[in-house]
């Protein structure tokens, strides 16, 4: 099987992956030119890391296709100073391009192998300003709110409340909304005690767990 160029991979996925769709935020495009990919996927899958999709990183759950990431942190109007909370940790890839451009991130995720795991790698790569929890993420992480952001890697029935309540006033919420199946992945702004909601595209993402999304 012939030798894949990773350096190269990553340069194609960012021109005609992200540029091409229309990602144009340069905080963005520079943290997904600097985060290694493939360090976030099985070894027998490196090859594979920066390919057009989602890939499986074990226990049911996925590392999410690139542009979906680009596109769910873009959306966060990240200047750098915000404190985000990240509902899924997964792989740590997300977490990993959210420390890249926010100043504190706090992840959740419930599946302790996987949390670990992504725990291991981001502290391998120096990330020092990640907070981790085993927690269901459908109820945020209250202890630390409020978030300027929240991003939510997972599909939810509808808009998990405790997540509204741990967001600060001009604060965004990306959640992908729908059934097991698809989803719409929708920014919603709080503005005014009042949530602005927008429709960024269709997406398919595995199904939020707890109290606020779908039952096991």
């Amino acid at each position: 099987m012939p030798e894949i160029n990773l350096i190269a991979a990553k340069k194609q996925m960012i021109e005609q992956q992200l540029v091409s769709r229309g990602i144009l935020d340069e905080g963005v495009l520079r943290a997904m030119s600097s985060v290694p990919r493939e360090r976030f996927v099985d070894k027998a899958m490196e090859r594979h890391a920066y390919e057009d999709g989602p890939l499986p990183i074990g226990k049911g759950q996925t590392i999410s296709q690139p542009y979906v990431v680009a596109l769910m942190t873009e959306a966060l109007d990240l200047t750098g100073n915000e404190k985000i909370l990240e509902v899924g940790t997964g792989s740590g890839y997300q977490t990993a391009i959210l420390a890249e451009l926010a100043h504190t991130v706090y992840t959740v995720e419930r599946l302790e192998s996987l949390l670990e795991r992504a725990k291991k790698i981001l502290k391998e790569l120096g990330y020092t300003n990640v907070l981790y929890k085993i927690f269901n993420g459908s109820l945020g992480w209250n202890e630390n709110a409020p978030y300027d952001g929240i991003i939510v890697t997972a599909g939810a029935p509808g808009i998990p409340e405790p997540l509204i309540e741990q967001l600060v006033e001009g604060g965004r919420l990306i959640i992908p909304i729908g059934n097991r199946f698809g989803q719409e992945l929708i920014k919603i702004k709080k503005t005014g005690g009042r949530l602005r909601e927008r429709t960024l595209g269709s997406v398919k993402f595995v199904s939020l767990i707890g109290e606020h999304g779908w039952s096991d």
